[in-house]
């Protein structure tokens, strides 16, 4: 899976994580996003930002983003 698929996954659940003024305030863009499956099903998905380091985890089955 993707960050774009992610991203169109969590319109409805997370509307604002990946908006423009949200990336943009961040100064990241979904290219500096890093997706790898975790062996629980869920997708980490980790950029680097100026306020540190964004980490979520992406839950297929409900199409949420989780902290932990």
């Amino acid at each position: 899976m993707t960050i774009y698929e992610i991203k169109e996954r969590t319109k409805e659940t997370a509307p604002y994580f990946f908006s423009k003024d949200t990336m943009r305030f961040f100064e990241q863009s979904l290219k500096d996003f890093k997706v790898k499956k975790m062996p629980d099903g869920r997708y980490r998905i980790l950029a680097d930002s100026w306020g540190g380091t964004t980490l979520r985890y992406f839950n297929p089955e409900n199409n949420e983003l989780e902290r932990e």
